[in-house]
C-alpha cells in the first residue's frame, strides 16, 4: 500500500505557498473582472506569511496546514480568508495523528476540508465558486481508489478533475458573492477561488505523489 509520511510534509505547503504568490498577479487579474479584484493579493500574503513562520523548521503536514489555516482565518482580509482557513486548519485536523498517510486518510482530509467550508458557506456546484473545483476533485480521487487504482493515479484524476472544475466555471453565472450582482455578465470569466483551489489542490497532490513509498 502506498503511503507518504506526514513527518517533513510542511515541505508541501512552502511549495505550495511559492505556486499561490507566484500568481498573486494571475488571480487579482482574473478576480477583477467579476469580483474585489484582491484575491491573488490576499492569498499571497497569507501564503507568504506562513512560509515565513514555516521557514527553518522541519514541520509535519499537519503542523505546516495548521499554521496556514491559522494564518488565513485571521491575517486576510475578504471571503476567501476563512473558508480557505477553515480548510485547511480541517485538513490538519483530520491527519493529526496519522504518521503515514494512505489514500482513505486523504480522502477522509479532502472532506473534512470540504464540509468545513459547507459549514459556513452556502455555495453548491454550479454556483461558479471554488466548490466547483473541490467537489470534482474530491469524487475522482474516491471513484480512482473504489476502482482500486493506485494511491499515485487517483491523486493524478484528482488533479486532472480540478482542473476541469476549475474550467468549468467559464460557463457558469456567478450565483453567491459580489459576483452574483452581475447575473449573466458573470459568463465567460474563470471564478478566482475555483482557480486558486485547482492550483492548491494540484501543489497538494504533486508534494503527495513525490513522497510516495
Amino acid at each position: 500500500m502506498q503511503t507518504f509520511p506526514n513527518a517533513g510534509g510542511g515541505a508541501i505547503v512552502l511549495s505550495l505557498a511559492e505556486r499561490i504568490i507566484e500568481n498573486r498577479a494571475y488571480l487579482s487579474e482574473i478576480d477583477g473582472k467579476i469580483g474585489d479584484g484582491d484575491h491573488g493579493v490576499n492569498m499571497a500574503k497569507g501564503f507568504a506569511m506562513t512560509a515565513e513562520r514555516l521557514k527553518g523548521k522541519d514541520a509535519s503536514l499537519a503542523e505546516a496546514l495548521d499554521t496556514l489555516g491559522t494564518l488565513l482565518m485571521t491575517e486576510i482580509g475578504g471571503s476567501m480568508g476563512p473558508l480557505y482557513g477553515v480548510m485547511f486548519t480541517e485538513f490538519a485536523e483530520k491527519i493529526e495523528t496519522t504518521e503515514a498517510i494512505d489514500a482513505e486518510a486523504y480522502s477522509r482530509m479532502l472532506h473534512s476540508g470540504l464540509e468545513g467550508i459547507q459549514s459556513i458557506g452556502e455555495a453548491k456546484v454550479g454556483d461558479k465558486t471554488l466548490i466547483d473545483t473541490l467537489v470534482p476533485a474530491i469524487e475522482a480521487f474516491d471513484a480512482a481508489t473504489r476502482e482500486g487504482q493506485s494511491f499515485a493515479d487517483a491523486l493524478a484524476a484528482l488533479v486532472s478533475a480540478a482542473e476541469a472544475g476549475r474550467d468549468s466555471t467559464i460557463n457558469l453565472v456567478a450565483k453567491i458573492g459580489r459576483a452574483s450582482r452581475l447575473g449573466e455578465r458573470s459568463l465567460g470569466v474563470l471564478d478566482a477561488g475555483a482557480t486558486s483551489c485547482a492550483i492548491i489542490l494540484k501543489e497538494l497532490s504533486l508534494g503527495a505523489r513525490e513522497r510516495l513509498q
